[in-house]
This record gives structure tokens, sequence and C-alpha cells, in this order.
């Protein structure tokens, strides 16, 4: 038998899934993160995973692994001592940056401009200059560049970057003073942006550039420490890492590029999803992962996630291909408090993490945070995570107690309902900017919620937006870990062009594709992919002649039939009029203009077996294991909890109901339903939309009764 294994570190969870690819069977195992070395954690949740599948860790072929070190090094500021080399005469391109202050009007005011990653002093120009079509103006001046470089040795630079104007026409200077610096520097790690980001635009060239090096040591450092520890368990597996686009690169590659590696978290949970919405027949959706720390959210049309061109972590946005996912920090560790000067309830961003946690866990914490919220409305069991975690309800009930003092409001439980809805709202928000801020109804999409919180507010969300069914998939805490298990080896390859249609025709633009599509391939057939099994995809970033911003189409190539003709650029021509008068609602006159191309170059989805629940018909009674009062609309009523290891395909579980797992709880509110997948995901909906759902309540309540 041969066993996949799939990882991913959350900001207080670790999760590990254990696949059999033969037969689909699952074994999974959460743990506390342990931000010290996230290596640690990983190890102790591979061992606990093999354990329970009865297999020996050296039966896992290959481990697959969504990891935060690159975006926790960039929100704590822990990355290396960055240094620039610029063309003289641009020594000040981090701190010009770009005229664009975020927050609403006369957010200025408040605006703390964040520090660039490269210190001004830690910045030095060297004598050069190409073109923009890659001529060279000024040779390189190689005395000045060692020079340079002495300097920025004597101040103990830690990693260097070097992004030069017009490098993504022509990078041989570049080259060449990484060739300088191996001499002058050795042993220092170099970025060069003509290979980190060879596109234009100057600003956001080299920031993702230095952002490449500012991660680069600690990314290498924890692929090599983590593939040493796997060694040294007795696994012989090969190690891959989630880029943030969901697809999966080599250790190797992933150190050597860090940068593409900034959301690789948020894009398993996606993948994840993806997997989980076909299955259950949905091919348009809208994902939720809610985890302890933060809440992130994406759109999926035809099962394809919508992918960005930017990347943002914390205040930092650097011009990287990911999965458009959003962030707000709304997490089952998020604390509940009331500001002094507004006396109104806030919830988030502040969390409470995996140290001390939520004041229910009983490791020191002691604000109230959403978990606590959800303890005190009886939403969650008395064990999370397998019994690794127990629940303190007085000490949630304590906390919580400290905002409804604090507010005015008697009622604990009102408290605790109102720390939800406000929650609820933040992770709503989130969703409208992936949704109807880009012109989709969510009513025309699924809902997908899963992490470790996901499911207790997912029904809320499904009233919020509108978006039914709601999808629980199977192991919904660990299914970033899942999507991190299912998915494939990928790379990509771009070139800037900046030429107008009347500049080119079909068979140009299909040999620069084609030369792009052999670039990206390399990787994938180093990692020992066959040349049969990849798959090519391309688009192309296009703008009427005169905009300052470019919409990414997807180019279908067999339009362009190398014949010389125009056919493939005008049906892209069209492709880019439609997605335009979608965004923003008008056209222009104005000639188009292609600005960079793309090609993407993915090796096959693995063939992992998927699990087939056995029928049970609409009555759930087998899987249930007494009632409980839990608090809903303002008053408590009375709730059937389920094991939703014992339920079956056709279950209906009418709410009010708890639907409790090793990795997760699922709250199914009054008036909806939620029906057992053959796959295994719950899939929920207002109760007069659900087959059979007024008979499962009967039956299932009079069997409830003998359960008190």
């Amino acid at each position: 038998m041969a066993f996949r294994l799939g990882v991913d570190v959350g900001g207080t969870f670790t999760d590990i899934l254990l696949i059999n690819e033969d037969t689909g069977e699952t074994y999974r195992y959460k743990t506390s993160s342990t931000p010290e070395d996230q290596s640690i954690g990983v190890l102790h949740g591979i061992e606990e995973a093999c354990k329970a599948a009865g297999v020996s860790p050296h039966e896992v072929r290959e481990v697959l692994h969504g990891t935060t070190v690159a975006t926790n090094a960039i929100l704590e500021q822990k990355g290396a001592r960055v240094g620039l080399v610029t063309t003289r005469g641009f020594r000040q391109v981090l701190q010009i940056a770009r005229s664009f202050v975020p927050g609403g009007l006369a957010g200025w005011i408040i605006w703390p401009k964040p520090e660039p990653l490269a210190d001004l002093e830690d910045t030095v120009e060297v004598t050069e200059r190409v073109s923009t079509t890659g001529e060279v103006i000024t040779a390189l001046d190689e005395d000045d560049v060692r020079t340079q470089l002495r300097k920025l040795h004597r101040q103990g630079i830690e990693a260097l970057s070097i992004s030069l104007i017009n490098a993504f026409a022509n990078g041989d200077h570049e080259g060449r003073i990484a060739e300088i610096a191996a001499e002058e520097l050795p042993g220092i790690p170099v970025s060069r942006s003509s290979v980190v980001l060879p596109e234009l635009r100057e600003y956001e060239r080299t920031i993702t550039t230095v952002a490449n090096a500012y991660v680069q040591g600690q990314v290498s450092r924890y692929v090599g420490n983590l593939e040493s520890k796997l060694g040294g368990a007795g696994m012989d597996a090969h190690l891959s890492i989630l880029r943030s686009d969901g697809g999966l690169v080599s250790g190797k590659v992933a150190a050597d590029n860090p940068v593409s590696l900034l959301l690789s978290g948020p894009a398993g949970g996606v993948t994840g999803a993806v997997w989980a919405a076909e299955k259950a027949g949905f091919r348009d959706l809208l994902t939720f992962d809610m985890g302890g720390t933060s809440t992130d959210v994406a759109l999926v049309q035809d099962l394809t996630p919508r992918i960005g061109r930017e990347t943002t972590v914390g205040d930092l946005t650097v011009r990287a291909t990911s999965v458009d996912v959003r962030t707000v920090g709304a997490g089952g560790g998020s604390i509940a408090h009331v500001p002094p000067l507004t006396q109104a309830l806030r919830v988030g961003p502040q969390s409470a993490g995996a140290v001390p946690g939520p004041a229910s866990y009983g490791k020191g914490g002691s604000e109230p945070t959403v978990t606590d919220a959800n303890v005190v409305l009886g939403y969650l069991p008395s064990q999370l995570a397998g019994g690794e975690i127990g629940l303190d309800t007085a000490a949630a009930e304590t906390a919580v107690n400290t905002i409804a003092e604090a507010i005015g409001l008697g009622s604990t439980e009102a408290t605790a309902a109102g720390i939800i809805d406000i929650v609820n709202e933040n992770i709503y928000g989130a969703l409208k900017l992936v949704s109807t801020q880009q012109g989709f109804d969510p009513r025309d999409f699924a809902l997908v919620a899963f992490g470790g919180a996901g499911p207790l507010h997912a029904n809320a969300l499904g009233r919020l937006t509108g978006a039914w069914p709601v999808i629980i998939p199977p192991s919904p805490g660990v299914l970033c870990a899942y999507g991190d298990a299912t998915t494939s080896l990928r790379d990509e390859s771009a070139r800037t062009l900046v030429r107008r249609f009347s500049e080119l025709d079909d068979a140009q633009l299909r040999g620069i594709l084609g030369e792009l599509a052999e670039t990206a391939r390399e990787s994938l057939l180093a990692a020992g992919l066959d040349a049969g099994d990849l798959t090519t995809t391309y688009t192309a970033d296009l703008r009427y002649h005169g905009q300052g911003f470019e919409i990414p189409i997807t180019i279908d190539l067999d339009r362009f039939d190398g014949t010389g003709g125009t056919r493939g650029l005008e049906e892209l021509r069209g492709s880019f009029d439609a997605e335009h008068e979608r965004l923003f609602a008008f056209l222009l006159d104005n000639e188009h203009e292609l600005v960079t191309a793309r090609a993407t170059v993915s090796g096959p989805r693995p063939d992992v077996a998927s699990p087939v629940l056995e029928d049970g018909g609409p009555n759930p009674a087998e899987a249930a294991r007494g009632r409980h009062s839990i608090w809903v609309d303002g008053a408590p009523v009375d709730a059937t909890i389920y094991d939703r290891h014992l339920l079956k395909a056709g279950n209906v579980v009418v709410g009010p109901a708890v639907i409790a797992e090793m990795d997760s709880t699922t709250l199914v509110l009054p008036g909806h339903a939620a029906t057992v997948h053959p796959h295994g995901s719950l899939l929920l909906r207002p109760t007069a939309d659900t087959p059979d759902a007024p008979e499962a309540a009967l039956v299932g309540a009079a069997s409830d009764t003998s359960k008190d």
C-alpha cells in the first residue's frame, strides 16, 4: 500500500492527514502548533497519524506541506537583514513606493507608512543601464560592483537582492552581479529580480525580490530541518511545499523562491474545498476557512479558483501569483474587547493563539474569545481535537462575563451571542469582498465551510449570504491538509512584452507562449514527472493602451494556428472586453495591449480513491448521542447531539442539532437541515428546501427522547 501525507501548519493547530491511496481511507491528527519550531508539531502529528493507521512512517511515500514560515517571517518582522543593489539614481525605489494609502477618507492622517524590508543604508547603487527593450545603454562597471558589495559585507547583511532598472527585459547585468557576489559575499543567498519576477513595474519587481531575500534564509533552514527530521523518523518520503497559487513545488524549489509561498496555507484550503465540492456535485462555490487566528475566504468558478497577481501579507503587497484569498482577523481565538473610547463591543483582530489560547482551554488564557462564546452557548462538546484539548465551561463563562459587565448586559448568553453575531458579520464582509464587490451574486454559489471553527459558523453565514447549500466537507478541520495531499506539482514562467495588438500576430504570440511553457516545464521534469503527463495553461495580462492596470485573461492556444493571422488575438480581445465590462460596466475605444504573457505547467493530480458511505436512509437516529441545551435566537432550546462518524449517506439531520467529530463541530440551526452526501459531505439547507427533512425530524425527535 502507498500512503500520502498532507500537513498544514496554522497559527493555533497543526493538521495532519494520512491518506491510503488505494482505498481513500484517511487518518487524521490535530495537535497544537509549535511556533518556536514548526517541525516539532509536524513530526509529533505525523507519528500520531501513522500510529492511528497502524503503519510505519517509512510506508509514507510523499509529504505534501502547506507552511506559514514565510508568512510569519513577514508578519513578525523576523526575516534576514537584506542588502539591495539598484541602478545608479534609483536608490530610493522602496522609499518612494506607490502613492496609495489604505483606509477611508483622511486615512492618511493616522496611517503609519510601513518600513521597507531593505533599509536605505543597506541599499547601494551600481553603474549600469539597459533600455526597456533590453539594449545595453551603459555597460556594467564591475569594479564599482565589487566596491559596493564590500560595503554591504561590512554592514553585516544576511541576504542580497538585486533589482536593476529594466532587468525584466535583459537580466545579464543582474546575473554578472550575482557571480561577483558569490566571490565577495560567500554564503550569502542572492535573489535576482530577473529570476524572481521578470515583469514590468520597477517598484513591484523590487519589493518582491527583496521579500524573497528577506524570508529565504528561514524557509531554507526550515525545509532542510524538516527533511532531516523526516529522515531521522525513518521516512524516505519526497517533500513538496504548497505554493500560494495552489500548486506544489519541491522543497528545493520552494527554498529558492519562497516569496511564492506567502499564502501557502490558505491555498491548500481552497484546493481541498474544490475537491469536496466536486465530489458533492457543485462547481461554483465560495470558500470559508475559519481557524484559530483568522478566516480566509475565496471564490471558485467552474472548479477553478480565481487567481490574483498580487499577494498581501500584513502591510506588504508583492507581485506573486496566488489564489485570490481575502483574510480577516476572525478566528476561534479572536479576542472580544470593549475599547474605552467607544464602549462598543469588538471582536479581533487580536488572537489568543495556541498559547495561552482561549480561557476555556485551561492553559492560562483569561480573555474572552469566540471559542469561549461558543462554549457558553453550548455549541461545542467538552473536548476538542480528539480529546487532546478539554474545555472548561466555567472559565469560559467567567471570561465572557467580563464583556457583559463592560457593556452592561446582565446575561452571559446574550453577550456570547453578541460576540458570535459580530464575528459572523466580519466574515460576511470578507465574503462580500470576493463576491459582490467583484460582480458576483453569492446566491449563485454554494458555500464551503471548513477549518476547526468554520462549521460552527457555517449555518449563520449561509443565512447572511443566501449561498446554499452550505457544504461541510469530510474532516473539515484538516481540509487544508487534504488539499495539500491531493494537488499536483506546478510551475510557471512569465515575460513582459508591452505590445499593442497591431504589433502582434497569432504566430508571434504562439511562439512566445511555447518558449515560456518550455521554461516552466523544466522544474517538473527535474522532479521526475513524464512530459506526457504535464498540462499547460496560458494567460495574458491585457489592458487598453494608456491604462495603468491590467486584467488577466485565459488564452486558448488552439485558437492560435501559427499561420500569421489574428483570429486568436481577435478572440482574446473579445474575452478582455467581456471581463472589463463585467468588472467596470464600460468599454473604451483605445487599442488593446498585451503587457505580460504567462505559461503555467501542472503535473497530474494524484489518483486518490474517494470513500463512499453506506446508505442509511433519512433517519439519523443511530448517530444520535443525546440531547443538550443550546442558546439560539435569544432563548435556550433543546438540540440533538450527533456523532458524525456514525452518520450514513442519505441521513437528514434537522436543527437544532450539533454534529460532533474529532476535528470540528457543525451547528445546525432551527429551520435548517443537513443531508449526508454519499461522499461524506454535509449539505446544509433551509428545511423547506431539504428533501425528507420533516419525516427525519419526527423520527429523530422520537428516537432521541430515550437518550435524555
